[in-house]
């Protein structure tokens, strides 16, 4: 299950694009905290710890305890619900704290990761995943890090759905049990070989067919011209 981080944080009062940039280029993010049953409030973190904590995790949405400054609440439970990156460079601009409680359900994505090696894989079939995280709902402490399903088992035309995998206790999809996470597909060049040798054998049955009706046609004529040339001896005696 995941594990809760703790990251400081500092309540914020200056507001607006030019407290911001000077926040940025302090090395501080600007983040919001917020939850259904408190006022939301501006905090700033250190920039290098939360990219250390990112780095370390398989997902983006994952529970911090915020140790804030300035706060009422000194300590917050949190999900980070979104995290906004430069569109270019990528970096943190930006980061939403969903504040939650340790009784209660959360809602959060949880990647994915496939193990075993297909047996369709051998046969010349290739594993497409369809899913790469899953919408989950549990209670804070029974939030996976990471969801680890089998495919070993799978075949060439098999597939792996929602309703076939075992998730951790306390956890539940958000998705319906007919949505598929992996498929084991033909490869093309698999497929193409199928096809050619289709038509092989199509022309083959075309070249017996044509043969046969040639000769018949050929044998007709000749009957034909047989009975022509008896007919004009006929009649030039």
């Amino acid at each position: 299950m995941s594990d809760q981080v703790n990251l400081k944080a500092e309540k914020r009062d200056d507001m607006g694009s030019a407290a911001v940039g000077r926040l940025r280029r302090g090395g501080m993010i600007p983040g919001v905290v917020y939850g259904s049953s408190q006022d939301s409030y501006a905090v700033q973190i250190n920039a290098n710890t939360i990219k250390d904590i990112l780095r370390k995790s398989a997902s983006e949405q994952i529970l911090i305890n915020l140790q804030i400054e300035g706060a009422k609440e000194s300590n917050k439970l949190t999900l980070i619900q979104d995290i906004q990156h430069h569109s270019i460079s990528g970096e943190i601009l930006h980061i939403d704290f969903n504040a939650v409680k340790e009784d209660s359900e959360i809602h959060a994505r949880v990647p994915i990761e496939l193990t075993g090696d297909p047996v369709g894989i051998k046969q010349g079939g290739i594993l497409d995943t369809l899913l790469h995280d899953i919408e989950v709902h549990c209670l804070p402490k029974d939030l996976p890090d990471i969801l680890r399903f089998d495919v070993s088992e799978l075949d060439i035309g098999d597939s792996l759905s929602i309703a076939e995998v075992e998730f951790p206790e306390g956890v539940l999809s958000s998705l319906d049990e007919e949505v598929l996470i992996a498929i084991v597909n033909e490869t093309r060049a698999a497929l193409s070989e199928g096809e050619d040798e289709e038509g092989e054998d199509e022309e083959g049955e075309g070249e017996g067919e044509g043969e046969g009706e040639g000769e018949g046609e050929g044998e007709g004529e000749g009957e034909d011209n047989k009975e022509g040339s008896s007919d004009y001896g006929k009649k030039a005696s």
